[in-house]
């Protein structure tokens, strides 16, 4: 049973989790009004985007270090100020340098928000109550992209460009509040290893060289050099960084948790399936818009009947993780996403809108039925004193597919255009439910038993009847026998041959 101060906390992550993604990509709609009123270009506002993802990526590696060094409640309450005020510091921006500055420093509260707050989410709990609270946390996070081109539309439309960022303040002074009365930093805790400085130094330049190298492929100005400059030393960083993690006695981030198939299946099937998400929502407006010659608002709002299906499937999502378990899941929503992704190709101006609505609604049920799935087995069977390591890296690969979503989406918008002129979002889409197919394949490969220890009993013809829960396979390295810590539930039963 999930008790009040466990819930009330994940629904206070979730409503920093929205702010967190709805302020990555709301700025793009206000990029003309933005560029006039600062007196540059509009492509110019993309920095502004990039400055923000780029801080994000560089800083999330660090955020389970600083949790467990300062304590979840002081880097929280810290990183909720910070964005904040950053927020409004953005609002009161006068010249591009200074909206820049001060998106590093939004970026750099967003950084340690969300992961840390999601930490003390799944920390110490039970493992049959991660679902539902995962679930809490999840589906903000995919509305804020959905939700973000309507409102930017409205916001430009009926007000002005300073108060995309003004509506974090109040939004930011409640969660404040809440979290001085609700957070606190549990159990006793260990002080953390000396920091892994040369981690620090590899990871957070490779990453922010691969959101750099993301942000130059969804530039149609950008040249093809800087792309493949950027491109090679961030897979150079990122390997260099992987050696060493692996290899030092106190890294970092511990690679060696992707060891446990469950979470490494999150991590890699996760980031293919994240990518389509981030970048569908990208595209549908622009096809809405230059294809068929609707307003931005009117664009914005057919897009949220994408939040309908979020918000439709998210009631029944742990019941049917108990019914069905993992895998069925997991190829029903990849599946899902593969083909509304293809079937957007397909939409014309001609098209009904009731059918436009219905397949956005079904695509906004895959999406959230994916990755909440998704979320819950990367901690499903990974022991307690583990948990920091596993969710700074799923947030890590979280932000990296995310930040790779737009890219993606420019990229298979370019390759359409070269294929076929006339037909470029049709190859987009196409070439976009390529990417969740590799999805599809991880998931329909995964074991039947991974994440069976947040799995409870499996209804049969309408009535409740316990199951043995699988183990899934252990990888090597994993220590199969070693005793897990109280109260985490992670008693697997391997059924008789």
């Amino acid at each position: 049973m999930i008790d009040s101060k466990h819930r009330n906390t994940a629904l206070l992550v979730a409503g920093c989790f929205f702010l967190e993604n709805l302020d990555g990509t709301i700025v793009s709609t206000g990029a003309p009004r933005m560029g006039t009123a600062l007196g540059v270009a509009p492509t110019a506002i993309g920095l502004v985007v990039t400055a923000y993802l780029v801080t994000l990526a560089v800083l999330i590696p660090l955020s389970g270090w600083l949790a467990a060094r300062f304590g979840p409640r002081r880097v929280f309450l810290t990183a909720i100020a910070v964005f904040t005020a950053a927020s409004l510091a953005c609002a009161l921006s006068t010249s591009l340098g200074w909206l820049v500055a001060m998106r590093v420093v939004q970026g750099a509260g967003g950084a340690m928000m969300v992961p840390v707050g999601r930490l003390m989410v799944v920390s110490g709990v039970d493992k049959p109550d991660i679902p539902r609270l995962i679930s809490y946390v999840v589906w903000p996070g995919l509305v804020a992209p959905v939700i973000a081109p309507l409102l930017g539309g409205l916001i430009t439309t009926y007000a002005s460009w300073p108060w995309m960022f003004l509506v974090n303040i109040p939004l930011g002074a409640v969660a404040f509040a809440v979290a001085w009365r609700l957070v606190d930093d549990g159990p006793g805790r260990t002080a953390p290893p000396r920091l892994d400085r040369t981690g620090v130094l590899l990871t957070s330049t490779g990453l922010g060289a691969l959101t750099w190298t993301a942000h130059l492929l969804s530039d149609r100005h950008a040249q093809g050099t800087p792309v493949a400059v950027f491109g090679v030393l961030s897979v150079a960083l990122l390997a260099a960084a992987a050696r060493h993690l692996l290899r030092t006695e106190h890294p970092l981030v511990d690679l060696r948790t992707l060891r446990i198939p469950a979470f490494r299946a999150s991590v890699s099937g996760g980031s293919l399936f994240w990518i389509t998400v981030a970048a569908v929502p990208f595209v549908l407006p622009l096809l809405f818009q230059e294809a068929f010659g609707w307003s931005a608002v009117k664009s914005g709002a057919m897009v949220l009947f994408v939040f309908v299906g979020n918000i439709g499937i998210k009631p029944a999502t742990t019941r049917l993780l108990q019914r069905f378990g993992f895998r069925p899941l997991l190829v029903t929503a990849a599946a899902g996403v593969v083909a509304t992704t293809v079937l957007c190709g397909f939409l014309t101006a001609g098209t009904p809108v009731a059918l436009i609505a219905a397949l956005a609604v079904v695509s906004g049920a895959a999406r959230s039925l994916g990755l909440t799935c998704y979320q819950v087995i990367a901690f499903a069977d990974v022991p307690q004193e583990r948990m920091g390591h596993a969710n700074t890296l799923q947030s890590t690969a979280q932000q990296a597919a995310a930040g790779l979503g737009v890219a993606a989406a420019t990229v298979a918008l370019r390759a359409g255009e070269w294929v076929r002129p006339g037909s470029a979002y049709a190859v987009a889409f196409c070439l976009l439910a390529l990417v969740s197919v590799g999805a599809l394949v991880g998931a329909v490969r995964m074991h039947p038993g991974a994440g069976g220890a947040v799995v409870g009993g499996a209804v049969v013809g309408g009535a409740p009847r316990s199951r043995p829960r699988v183990a899934p396979p252990q990888g090597r390295g994993e220590l199969r026998d070693r005793p897990q810590p109280a109260g985490t539930r992670n008693d697997t039963v391997t059924p008789p041959a």
